[in-house]
């Protein structure tokens, strides 16, 4: 156990994280050339794709030092590495990772220096009493700063200048004085108590395997033949295989303490196994004697959508795959819910608009899955005026406190009719914006133009001539859950950052927006908003949905209402079929006579026609501005 060192990464996002993960991979060994390959840790095809890590990866390093320090003799060390997510949207999955682990390496981009998640992890890390070790990476970038960026770490997070290390994670430079400090500044895993207790961190579902924990064991080993028990339902568990991860799976014959490896559960049922259970043998003297490691806190959703399969016969399987998504991906939240014109689908919550899009894009790739996605919208708080909630259609009973009347609303299907409530609360957020100085002006506009009301700025050191400003926010957070974020990056031009926390539930003026489409209404493209931005975001709206519905034989009325008032209206023209092309002469009656027949028969075409949405107007409705 004193030759394990166990730690994460944890920076920004595009700060390196994946890239320094390569360099320490490579250099200490664990996979040769032909198994090497860029981010090799990111194993989702999407996060190849865009470039951005999405869900924590660990991979089981070997490392031969060869300097004697203090407490650390020369030897073999184990070092396990856990490369977490960066973007603000993954964050659980960082506090998760930080929990399995004693230390951490801070990255900080030498070109763009502390950003908002940067302090946000750092945070984090110290509060489960991490060591962490400050790294500058990127110092071979023709417009890096190294010595401002070390100000910034001085004064901004506290480091002394004798314990920030250089980096580049694409040369390979500082790799082995970064690998030297893993071993001399992280301490090992301690134990208290001989009998087994594993954390589990994370899990996956392997098809011929079952659900695969992904555990640290705490005190204790696992041997590969021994029984085992999950604490939270007493499920007993007999492991197909235990292993570590390498960061292929790799069996072994037993995990020792302080160790991070995988059990292959063989389990088929997703639900027996949970994020933050507690794993010990499977003998009930040793049960009732073990007391379960504290968990994790699960992440609270501030973005909801419902997603329905394009195909009702794929429901079945749109079930299964999010049961199995869920596992990955814990702080994913998901209830059944039925639409007239949808079907049946699912009410899903997520932790923000890159996170919906992710989730989107994994079920229809790794699961052969076409689906609809409403609008996102976020929970919402009714206070209704009546006790008899079957007069409140499409309402879910198990979301309303009966002691105060008060129901949460997730999406524009569930808002009740105007009469039935008095009053709506929003949530609201405390948002961090950290950007250079010379942006303040065009923030703080960006943040009145949703709502937002200021608390307070700081100014920091200088950085690559400019003077960096914290800005903090309070906003109401449909305000930030589609564009804000994008907005903000357009108008620094990628410079500024942003983290956020929920602050409260406040009253507020918030409105549905139904969207008719030849005089029906479109559920999933309807709406929440506050009323002081309904007028100007139905026109955008249905001025889209002109450009994007197709043509028919017949005129198509789009329509945007709140409750009985139209507020916005675009109708899409017919294609137009010249009936009177065969006529070459006689008396004017024919030709009207024809018009009218044809005016007629596109009336009856109008009545009983139906207009199909394709799914990707959904996708650019999701986008829209």
């Amino acid at each position: 156990m004193r030759n394990i060192r166990n730690f994460c990464i944890i920076a920004h996002i595009d700060h390196g994280k994946s890239t320094l993960a390569d360099r320490l991979i490579e250099y200490t060994g664990t996979l040769n050339k032909r198994e090497m390959k860029d981010r090799v840790l990111d194993t989702l095809e999407l996060e190849q794709e865009r470039g951005i890590t999405i869900k924590l990866q660990t991979a089981r390093l070997k490392y031969q030092y060869t300097k004697q320090y203090q407490t650390s003799p020369i030897g073999e060390y184990t070092l396990n590495l856990i490369d977490t997510p960066g973007h603000v949207d993954f964050s659980y999955e960082v506090s998760r990772s930080i929990r399995a682990c004693e230390g951490a390496l801070l990255l900080v981009d030498a070109t763009q220096g502390i950003q908002a998640q940067t302090i946000a992890n750092v945070v984090k890390a110290l509060e489960y009493d991490l060591k962490v070790i400050p790294v500058i990476n990127k110092i071979d970038m023709g417009n890096a700063d190294i010595a401002k960026t070390k100000n910034q770490i001085k004064e901004i997070l506290g480091f002394n200048e004798n314990e920030i290390l250089l980096a580049s994670g694409k040369t390979g430079v500082g790799i082995k004085e970064i690998l030297d400090a893993i071993v001399e500044r992280i301490p090992p895993p301690k134990s208290t108590n001989t009998l087994l207790r594993a954390l589990v961190f994370d899990a996956f579902f392997h098809e011929f395997k079952g659900v695969t924990a992904l555990i640290k064991v705490v005190d204790g080993e696992i041997q590969n033949n021994d029984t085992l028990c999950l604490l939270s339902n007493q499920k007993i568990i007999k492991p197909i295989e235990i292993g570590f991860m390498t960061p292929k799976m790799q069996s072994t014959s037993k995990i020792q303490t302080g160790d991070v490896g995988y059990i292959a559960t063989g389990l088929k049922d997703i639900k027996d196994i949970g994020i933050g259970d507690t794993i010990t043998l499977g003998k009930e003297d040793i049960v009732s004697k073990v007391m379960p490691l504290p968990g994790y806190t699960k992440p609270k959703p501030f973005v909801f959508a419902s997603l329905y399969p394009v195909d009702s016969k794929d429901f079945l399987k749109f079930k299964n795959a999010l049961e199995k998504l869920s596992i990955n991906d814990s702080s994913l939240t998901y209830e059944k819910e039925s639409s007239q014109v949808l079907g049946t689908g699912f009410l899903c919550g997520f932790l923000g608009l890159l996170h919906l899009e992710i989730t989107q894009d994994r079920l229809e790739r790794e699961f052969g899955i076409d689906l609809i996605s409403t609008i996102p919208s976020v929970e919402f708080k009714v206070h209704l005026k009546t006790n008899d909630y079957t007069k409140v259609p499409n309402i879910n009973i198990s979301n309303i406190d009966t002691k105060t009347n008060i129901a949460k609303i997730r999406t524009a299907i569930e808002f009740p009719e105007k009469g039935l409530y008095d009053k709506v609360y929003e949530p609201w957020l405390q948002i961090n914006i950290y950007s250079p100085e010379e942006y303040l002006g065009q923030v703080m506009e960006l943040c009145q133009q949703h709502r937002g009301i200021y608390k307070s700025l700081e100014c920091f050191t200088k950085f690559n001539n400019s003077r960096y400003i914290s800005l903090l926010y309070e906003i109401p957070t449909i305000e930030i859950v589609t564009s804000f974020f994008d907005k903000l990056k357009s108008i620094t031009h990628g410079y500024a950052s942003m983290d956020y926390s929920f602050l409260e539930y406040r009253e507020s003026d918030i409105v549905k927006v139904n969207i008719l489409v030849n005089g029906e209404v479109a559920e999933s493209i309807s709406f929440l908003t506050h009323c002081m931005h309904a007028e100007k975001k139905a026109r955008m709206v249905v001025e889209k949905l002109k450009e994007l519905i197709p043509r028919q034989q017949f005129k198509i009325p789009i329509q945007a209402a709140i409750g009985n008032k139209i507020i916005a209206r675009e109708d899409i023209p017919p294609y137009r079929k010249d009936v009177l092309q065969k006529l070459y002469g006689g008396d004017v009656t024919r030709k009207i006579k024809l018009l009218e027949k044809q005016k007629k028969g596109k009336k009856k075409m109008q009545m009983i026609g139906k207009v199909n949405i394709p799914k990707d107007v959904f996708i650019q409705i999701i986008k829209l501005d």
